[in-house]
This record gives structure tokens, sequence and C-alpha cells, in this order.
């Protein structure tokens, strides 16, 4: 097995197609399948169910590739760190929709030439944040724990190899449209916001209450909206009178100035946030980075 043969699996899984994959990778395409079929057999597993539709991988297969992902991304941080050239390094992050995320990430590409580099944001539901961090498609994930949900997301941070590190706390805010009956208050309850659409983000098949976003997840509202996208969010805001709830942490520079976040009067629990990285690997120099820049942001904020 060699890193070649990784790489060559890894672009073959990506494309979905042994042809656009050769293509990309520079190399004949009865070469690579050539190359893909002795690592088939060295493994003693069939990586590729091929039709003619293209490729998908067997569930041997996507086993191997979480590895692979894994295996490379060390293979490149290796190269980023130590090895001078001039290929595209490449960053990514995935996090559940939070502006102040973006807002870091922003200040981060601002920074660097993305000529040089290969930059990539995802918002993105609870599970395929932990997903993409355990495959390493994203070097960093941004998430939050709750006594709700601690246990669970615990669990599985633990199974997928994953480290938790704490960023900030924070209470439970409503985040309202400036229009909003409630928005001029000082605070507000949960029977006040009952009357109003309460608006959750969608975590599709994967919709389990520790997955949700929404750190209130387990009350009982009796008008539920589900939005899969901040943007939308904002929209369902104004022009519904719905609400969510929200660290507080208000990032006007994106979402606009026609929000506001009104603290919660009940007993909620605090929210946790943090970003998760795979144990025992070394953050890139962009990953130092952008943690710095994301501490810098809340610390602005929360000051």
């Amino acid at each position: 097995m060699t890193l070649q043969q990784l790489h060559y699996t890894i672009t073959i899984s990506e494309c979905g197609s042994m042809n656009k994959a050769a293509e990309i990778l520079y190399i004949a395409q009865p070469s690579l399948t050539s190359a893909v079929k002795e690592l088939e057999k060295e493994l003693g597993i069939t990586i590729f169910h091929r039709s003619g539709k293209g490729v998908t991988l067997t569930a041997d297969g996507a086993e191997f590739l979480a590895y692979a992902r894994q295996v490379y991304q060390q293979y490149e941080t290796l190269q980023e760190r130590y090895v001078s050239g001039h290929s595209r390094k490449k960053f990514g992050v995935s996090t559940q929709h939070y502006s102040f995320a973006v807002q870091a990430f922003i200040d981060l590409v601002q920074d660097f030439n993305t000529h040089d580099y290969e930059f990539a944001i995802r918002e993105t539901k609870t599970a395929n944040v932990i997903e993409d961090v355990t495959t390493l498609r994203s070097e960093i994930g941004i998430l939050y724990l709750s006594d709700f949900n601690r246990q669970m997301i615990g669990r599985i941070l633990q199974t997928q190899h994953l480290k938790f590190h704490k960023l900030i706390e924070c209470e439970v805010f409503a985040y309202l449209a400036d229009n909003h009956p409630l928005a001029g208050k000082k605070s507000v309850t949960i029977e006040e916001l009952s009357e109003y659409p309460c608006l959750t983000f969608e975590q599709g098949d994967k919709s389990s209450l520790y997955y949700a976003e929404e750190i209130i997840s387990t009350a009982d509202f009796a008008r539920v909206i589900k939005a899969s996208d901040r943007s939308t969010m904002l929209n369902l805001m104004t022009g519904l009178q719905g609400y969510t709830f929200c660290s507080g942490i208000i990032c006007g520079e994106l979402n606009g100035d026609g929000y506001t976040a009104v603290p919660i009067a009940d007993e909620t629990g605090i929210m946790e946030i943090g970003y998760i990285t795979k144990k025992n690997v070394i953050l890139s120099e962009m990953g130092d980075i952008y943690i710095q820049k994301l501490i810098a942001y809340l610390s602005q904020q929360n000051s």
C-alpha cells in the first residue's frame, strides 16, 4: 500500500468516476484502474462498485476511505509544515450555524492569498460536523455542549477518536428580528415566546434531540418550523415573527443589523461552545491561526 494509492482512491471517491479521476490525476485510466485493483487485492476487499454510471463505495470501501483520508491528511500536514513548495494547501472547517465561526474564517482568508490555499467552510448539520472531522474532510469542527447533550455527544466523540476543546460559556438568548413584539424587552420567558413560531435547524435523518443546535430542544413547543440554512432562518424571523435560541453572540457584519438577542428569564442551563479535532493530530498552521481568530472575535464580542 502506498500514499499514491491512497491519493488515487480518495480522488476516485470524490469524483465518482474513474475517467474524471484519471483526468484530475493526469494518469491513464487503465493505469488508474490497475492501481486500484492491486490495492484491493492486497487488502482483500472491494473498495469500489463499478457500473455504467460510474463508481460507488462499497461498505468495506467506505470504512477503508475513512482511514485513508486520515493518513493522507497527516501526510499533507507534514508536507505543509516541513516541505517547501508552491502546491495549494487545503484547510477546511465544519460548523453548526454560527455566524461568528464564519466571520473568523473570513478574517483568516483575508490574511492569505487564495491562489496558494484551498479553503472550505461548511455550515452543516451536527452529525455532519462530527463526520467531517472524523474523516478529516475538515480539520476543525465547531459545536456546543450542554448538560442535556454532553454525555451522548461526548460518547460519540470518544468513539470517533475526537477531542472537544472549550472556547466559551454562554447563557441562552432568544434571537429575534427587531420588528418582533418581544424584541424590546430586557428578558423573555418561554411562555411569552410560545405564542410565536419556534425556528430550529433541521438535522436530517439523524434528528435525535441530542443533535439539536438549540439548547432548549426538549421543550414541547406547539409551533415549530425547521430551516436548513441561516439565511432562511433570518427571513423567517422577519416574515413570520419567529424566534430561535442562541448564544447571544451576534455577528452583525454577516447577519445584518435587523436582529437582536434577548436573555431568557427561565433556567435553561449553559451553552459550552468549542471546537473538535482528531485526537493526537497536530493542527496545521491554518488551524492554529483560525482558532486564534476565533478566540479573538469571541473575546471582543464578550467584552
